[in-house]
């Protein structure tokens, strides 16, 4: 196996540098290294986007762009970053309502909910733009 022409190993490689920006954009904002953002969902870049990108423009270079594996590949980047900015962005709006809700009738006996939803599950178009960036970039370095 040619560990440089490797896709999986360029998409494990936009994921992990996304995530991993992630935990160093925190520390810088919250002056302390929180491990749950580098596997946590959400937040700047998007990890989605650059795992998805970073396997179109992979099999692009690899396959061609005229190719129907780089075709399958930039539908399936859509999808993701599409379902990233909006049902999943969607879904935690929903979630930080709920959530305040819940706090607002703290006197009351909810007991079915105890544990908060989770909040951060989407992404801005700003930061699933980020990720596309990131990845696109990623595979050119890794497969020019």
């Amino acid at each position: 196996m040619n560990w440089n022409d490797n896709v999986i190993v360029t998409c494990l490689l936009g994921w992990f540098i996304a995530q991993f920006i992630k935990v160093i954009l925190t520390l810088i904002k919250d002056k302390r290294i929180d491990f749950r953002r580098f596997v946590g969902s959400g937040g700047f870049p998007s990890s989605h986007a650059a795992l998805v990108t970073s396997l179109a423009t992979a099999v692009g270079l690899i396959d061609g762009f005229e190719s129907t594996e780089f075709a399958i590949t930039v539908v399936l980047a859509l999808v993701v970053m599409y379902d990233a900015a909006g049902v999943r962005r969607a879904a935690g709006q929903q979630a930080r309502i709920l959530n305040k809700i819940v706090e607002e009738w703290e006197h009351k006996d909810l007991t079915n909910t105890d544990k908060r939803l989770k909040e951060l599950l989407g992404h801005t178009p700003k930061e699933v733009f980020a990720g596309a960036i990131l990845g696109i970039v990623i595979a050119l370095i890794r497969h020019m």
